[in-house]
């Protein structure tokens, strides 16, 4: 167990991260993700609400479904969070933020015909993902298994309510499913009899790495705006409002001073957050995220460098006072575009 954003988290299970993160390429796992926040927005002044507070367009989609959007700071447009809005029917929302960034996302929603309840300590979130994972949540409920890639539903479970919603966190096909407390012991038992595998905070983390998803405190914060991390289709251009867009506006006019890469290395040894990254024994960038990769079985990262570094350059990482060759590659890492 280890801390993470103010909770106590598995890191691993008794197979370890390493198995864990190739069941989840190959079969399915499941991981406790109740550290995610749910923030729920209802009311007639709910879509409004969102929609000026938020960066992506509810336009876009519907009742029933999800959507990945970033609040932003105004000041500079860095990302104060990115989020996971499942809209669960027409005037309810629930906003899922990250783990310590809960309190920070419901006080930037001012309510206006509306309620704003942080749900968090009511709910349990339980994600079951990799390629069999919809198959064998079929055995346990076969219509909550039956909802489509960022489709949301809400289902009846033994006695409790059951919202699932087709979205993760690993590159690999799933759903996440929020219940109450009182049954997140008994639907877990339930998951892990269908023959699925649990997994830890190691693999979620490997596994989102390799399928190129950026981690907020390392990617994603202050400092760092949507286009910088390279996910301007995370915002709703076209609306007339959302928070930070004119300072956002102004970057994409003058243009982004750095850009997110992809990065691999040979060998094992993987690089890490904050190594140097650099051209010609110059430094130009840095590691955010860097790991080993269990499928590629090398090294991988991501790093902010200048905007004019482009894919199949070769670029050094500092490895603790050792230049190791570092190629630009197109994201995800896995699976190979």
């Amino acid at each position: 167990m280890v801390p993470f954003g103010g909770w106590e988290m598995p890191l691993s299970y008794e197979t370890g991260t390493l198995d864990e993160h190739r069941r989840c390429r190959a079969d399915a796992v499941v991981f406790d993700v109740s550290h995610l926040g749910t923030v729920r927005v209802a009311g007639a002044g709910a879509y409004d609400l969102l929609q000026r507070t938020l960066t992506n367009d509810l336009a876009k989609i519907g009742p029933g479904r999800a959507q990945y959007t970033h609040l932003l700071d105004p000041a500079d447009a860095s990302v104060v969070d990115d989020i996971i809005v499942w809209w669960i029917d027409e005037t309810t929302f629930d906003v899922m933020p990250n783990a310590s960034n809960t309190d920070g996302v419901t006080s930037a929603l001012s309510p206006d015909d509306c309620s704003v309840d942080d749900i968090t300590p009511d709910r349990a979130v339980l994600a079951v993902q990799g390629p069999a994972a919809l198959e064998r949540f079929a055995t346990v409920h076969p219509d909550a298994a039956a909802v489509g890639r960022f489709r949301v539903g809400t289902f009846g479970w033994e006695e409790f309510e059951l919202h699932v919603a087709g979205t993760g966190y690993t590159g690999e096909p799933g759903i996440e499913c929020a219940v109450p407390v009182d049954a997140a012991a008994r639907l877990w038992d339930a998951i892990l009899a269908a023959g699925v595998t649990p997994a830890g905070l190691g693999a979620r983390d490997t596994l989102r790495l390799e399928a190129g998803l950026p981690l907020h405190g390392n990617e994603l914060g202050p400092g760092i705006s949507p286009l910088q991390a390279g996910l301007s289709w995370v915002v709703g251009w076209d609306k007339p409002e959302f928070r930070g867009r004119e300072a956002l506006l102004t970057e994409r006019e003058t243009g982004v001073a750095r850009r997110l890469r992809g990065l691999t290395v040979a060998g094992r040894r993987p690089p890490r957050s904050g190594q140097s990254v650099c051209r010609d024994a110059a430094v130009i960038g840095q590691v955010t995220s860097g790991n080993f990769s269990p499928m590629l079985e090398q090294g991988i990262a991501l790093a902010f460098v200048p905007p004019d570094i482009e894919i199949g350059e070769r670029l050094e990482i500092d490895q603790r006072g050792t230049a190791v060759t570092a190629d630009v590659v197109d994201l995800p890492f896995w699976p190979k575009p």
